[in-house]
């Protein structure tokens, strides 16, 4: 049995989708489990809760061999540390009490880097991945940089400005990811029953791009002029929080990101196996065109 968290995430439903078309066996962790396509519903058994919640995860863990673990933003809580390890403490017990064999979680970039230490999100994610290691599990940590995705929530300006706007430096060249090719290799690690201890897994896209080459190639996808404008850490932070997020979860962010200005995501070095196979111009044409256009 694979135990599946945050199965109505972005990463979550394609996992979800790619191991049912395999035939494993899923329970699947669901607040919401209306949110589930009723295909899913049917295939799968379903834990009604959140995957913070002791008795829930307990619940989802009896008998369980792997578990995909992702800790959901949470733009409300108190701090980044209780964003991800406070989150996810309770799962830890539940992990060695039900003997769980393998655990898969996603995480981030950054690990022995200078930056690591003061990188907001990163640092609490860094900070969970060994709070899941020291349950005596193995574990794998999917790291990735940012994700191609986060640009759908631009669509609006995409359209309406011809601008996207990031706290990235214009011409930083960085690693970027499709959501498909990270559920794909958790897909992968959770089917495999061969590898023991801890240690990470990078998903890293196939090349290297700033934010102003990216807005070239969406240029070229959408066949209009789109330009990348920066925006200041004080700004980006008060944007967060003028949309609800707490000061706490804001200041991660920002922190977060001037620690990739810094290099964070550059430090991992780029193999065959953490090189993923989706190109930003590929995604820009099958995901964020439809999306703009629709």
């Amino acid at each position: 049995m694979l135990v599946i968290t945050a199965p109505t995430s972005t990463i979550g439903r394609q996992l979800v989708d790619a191991l049912l078309d395999l035939g494993a066996p899923l329970r699947l962790v669901a607040r919401d489990p209306s949110r589930l396509a009723p295909e899913v519903r049917e295939r799968a058994e379903v834990v009604e809760g959140s995957h913070s919640d002791a008795a829930v995860i307990d619940r989802a863990c009896e008998g369980a061999e792997a578990v995909f673990w992702l800790a959901p933003d949470d733009p409300a809580a108190p701090s980044t540390e209780a964003a991800y390890v406070d989150f996810t403490r309770p799962a830890c017990e539940a992990f060695a009490r039900h003997g769980v064999k393998r655990v898969v979680g996603i995480s981030v970039l950054g690990r022995g880097t200078p930056m690591a230490g003061h990188a907001g999100l990163v640092t609490a994610s860094l900070a969970m991945n060994d709070l899941i290691a020291a349950s005596g599990v193995a574990y794998r940590a999917v790291s990735c940089p940012s994700f191609m995705h986060n640009l759908l929530h631009q669509v609006g300006a995409i359209k309406d400005q011809g601008k996207f706007f990031m706290m990235i430096d214009p011409d930083l060249k960085s690693p970027t990811v499709a959501t498909r090719d990270i559920a794909a290799t958790a897909a992968r690690l959770l089917l495999d029953d061969s590898w023991k201890g801890s240690g990470q897994v990078a998903c890293l896209g196939p090349e290297d791009l700033s934010p102003n080459e990216m807005a070239q190639i969406i240029s070229e996808v959408l066949g209009t002029e789109i330009s990348y404008r920066q925006i200041p850490g004080a700004a980006f932070k008060e944007r967060l929080t003028g949309f609800g997020m707490t000061d706490a979860m804001a200041q991660g962010m920002v922190d977060m990101f001037d620690a990739k200005n810094q290099g964070l995501d550059n430090a991992e070095p780029r193999t065959p196996e953490s090189t993923t196979p989706t190109t930003f111009r590929q995604w820009c044409e099958e995901v964020l065109k439809p999306a703009v256009t629709a």
